[in-house]
């Protein structure tokens, strides 16, 4: 990697690659091709933190055009429900961490019944039936991507270890950090008051 590549990271190399946002699963979807840098000698796909951090910019750039309260950040992996659900408060974003009841984008009649604008996805397999229910109603999605997720239907791909407790919370604290850099909230070199550690989620 050159040093202008370097400096164009959110943040340096070291902490993508020791949070493990580059570690992919051995199984490669064709979508997530032009995401996957290499492949191990034990077959793990490794994904490109350069894209990574590109695409982490576009999605805040994206998300920043919508309002707070027409945002849903979900997550049914239970190691993105800390990092999700501190990404929508930062952001002031409504977020579902857990199960992700059916119904609750599509069913006016349903006592939780909500109507965001955008979607963002921790794990677009795990999160099914909200990506299912994103596409019915028509809204973007914005969604963090494995080596082996399919990527149709989904506006924004974020590539990067969507399993992995302390990759969800760099990627999660990367958002957040950039939204309200964007946005003015935060000075263009200023840190949330969180740190990475605070947004990881405890050890199951």
């Amino acid at each position: 990697m050159t040093e202008v590549e370097a400096k164009e990271l959110l943040i340096d190399e070291d902490t993508f690659l020791t949070c493990g946002v580059h570690i992919g699963t051995k199984q490669k979807s064709k979508d997530m091709e032009p995401y996957v840098y290499k492949v191990r000698d034990d077959g793990l796909r490794i994904l490109n933190v350069n894209k990574t951090s590109e695409k982490i910019t576009e999605a805040a750039n994206f998300l920043k055009e919508y309002e707070a309260k027409d945002v849903l950040v979900v997550s049914a992996r239970q190691y993105g429900w800390k990092p999700a659900k501190k990404f929508a408060t930062n952001c002031g974003f409504t977020c579902i961490a857990g199960r992700f009841t059916p119904g609750r984008l599509t069913n006016p009649e349903m006592q939780f019944y909500i109507e965001p604008k955008v979607i963002v996805l921790t794990d677009p397999a795990a999160d099914a039936q909200a990506f299912r229910e994103a596409i019915n109603i028509n809204i973007p999605v914005v969604a963090m991507c494995d080596s082996n997720n399919l990527t149709t239907d989904i506006d924004i791909v974020i590539p990067g270890n969507n399993k992995g407790r302390r990759s969800l919370a760099l990627i999660y604290w990367l958002m957040a950090r950039e939204i309200l850099r964007i946005n003015g909230a935060l000075g263009s070199d200023e840190e949330l008051d969180e740190t990475i550690d605070d947004f990881e989620a405890p050890l199951i």
